[in-house]
């Protein structure tokens, strides 16, 4: 015979039942020496002395606007009844405002979904980027 193979059919051997420590201590080694470098880093700050204020923060409340739909498809901003051709328009200028004010839309739970649909697409052309549905809640 050759020599002893340990892979030969007429040998059966044991399987290895302990596990293998070693990397896992290697990796636990590699973790605790990169910890113990990292935290001094973690702990240090720079100490400055801040300058104190007085004035208190300017709390600008964003301008809304109601845009109210009746079940017969009447529109009114603001509590004003306007035209659907003047929509656009006052969207438009509504939209070009430095702070552009919020649109909350209030419809009657009997109004055509295609004045709706106008609606908001009259709002996506003006470029009104807050848009929002008000509604009531269960009593």
């Amino acid at each position: 015979m050759m020599g002893q193979n340990p892979f030969s059919a007429g040998e059966h051997t044991q399987p290895m039942s302990e596990i293998n420590t070693t990397p896992l201590v290697d990796v636990m080694l590699v973790l605790l020496v990169i910890f113990i470098i990292t935290a001094p880093l973690l702990t240090h700050a720079v100490k400055i002395d801040l300058p104190q204020a007085t004035s208190q923060p300017l709390e600008e409340k964003p301008e809304v606007i109601d845009l109210a739909v009746d079940a017969d498809g009447k529109l009114f901003w603001n509590d004003r009844e306007i035209q659907a051709e003047a929509l656009s328009t006052q969207m438009a200028e509504a939209a070009a405002k430095q702070n552009q004010p919020e649109l909350q839309i209030r419809a009657d739970k009997n109004t055509r979904y295609q004045v709706l649909a106008e609606v908001l697409a009259k709002a996506q052309t003006a470029g009104m980027k807050k848009v929002g549905f008000v509604s009531q809640p269960q009593p």
